[in-house]
């Protein structure tokens, strides 16, 4: 209590340096920013309105990802108006209060699109290796219950994150070398004894990250070997297949970075490897998913279309009347 105190007492600032060791790109950064997150808006809630609106799209598959539209929106929103903000002003700090709640909401959708990404590779597997018993085994019940302990849990684990930070001592200004007030760069900036911290930070991340993995790597593991195991035609194997592609797809993308970061090694000469890192899964990941998830979906495109062709239909109704 002492330390949170202090840290109450005290005025504590950290400083993003962002890209800000290359002032030519900051413009055009500005710009690329803006209109990825300008997509990642549209294409998520987006989605989530096509989900909403279409009733074959009423299914858990499409109850799984309208979440993960909403997880990427809110993790996008979190992260990307701060960061174009420190790309075109002077003034890059950020307060502890700021700080401690921008990592404890983006920690909380880090860890829920982290779980949401199991649950969605077992509702694949149950649909693939267990048609018969799908509409039973993910009811609206289980399905309800699935998002609502991702969501605990999610919360849960940012919220024991956030502790283990607010029980050290701070003080002054601090620098982050990222656009982000991740948790190792706030730790490093602590004046206390972090030996029991990182213990719980290496524990749950861990935990949290190789537990999904498993889920989702076993559940694949079933679906391939159901898949081959299929009598029928080499079409019907290709369609069992393309149901997963688009999941595997963001599967591999999102893992794959968490893992590359976690081989990343902490020296002066890896910070930019860091940071474009973090900007590809905290900005262009949650822009990919909409796009991967609705470039293969017919009954989405065709929503779209809809969507699309409504305003024309619209007014070729009040022309004729």
């Amino acid at each position: 209590m002492m330390n949170a105190e202090q840290n109450q007492s005290d005025v504590v600032i950290f400083i993003l340096l962002g890209f800000s060791d290359y002032p030519k790109l900051q413009l055009p950064l500005f710009l690329l920013f803006l209109a990825i997150y300008v997509v990642t808006v549209v294409g998520n809630l987006g989605m989530i309105l096509i989900i909403r609106i279409n009733p074959k799209l009423h299914t858990p598959m499409y109850f799984f990802l309208s979440h993960l539209s909403f997880v990427d929106f809110s993790y996008s929103t979190i992260i990307t108006p701060k960061l174009l903000d420190i790309l075109i002003v002077e003034d890059r700090s950020i307060s502890f209060e700021g700080c401690i709640a921008q990592f404890t909401f983006a920690a909380t959708c880090l860890v829920m699109e982290t779980f949401l990404l199991a649950v969605m590779a077992y509702d694949r597997f149950v649909a693939i290796c267990n048609p018969l018993l799908y509409t039973v085994a993910m009811s609206q019940k289980r399905c309800a219950l699935l998002i609502a302990g991702t969501y605990t849990w999610g919360t849960i684990s940012s919220l024991i994150f956030t502790y283990t930070l607010l029980i050290l001592s701070f003080c002054g200004t601090n620098i982050i070398n990222n656009f982000l007030c991740e948790y190792s760069a706030i730790l490093s900036a602590s004046l206390s004894d972090k030996h029991v911290t990182e213990i719980i930070l290496f524990i749950l991340a861990n935990f949290n990250t190789f537990s999904t993995l498993i889920v989702v790597l076993t559940s694949y593991l079933f679906i391939f070997v159901t898949v081959m195991k299929m009598h029928s035609a080499t079409s019907g194997r290709y369609k069992a297949f393309s149901t997963c592609a688009s999941h595997l797809t963001g599967v591999t993308i999102f893992f794959g970075t968490i893992l590359f970061l976690y081989c990343v090694p902490s020296s002066k000469g890896s910070w930019l490897l860091v940071r474009v890192s973090t900007v590809f899964y905290t900005v262009v990941i949650p822009m990919l998913n909409p796009i991967i998830y609705s470039l293969r979906n017919k009954d989405v495109k065709e929503t779209i279309k809809k969507l699309i062709e409504l305003p024309k239909i619209k007014q070729n109704l009040l022309h004729i009347i």
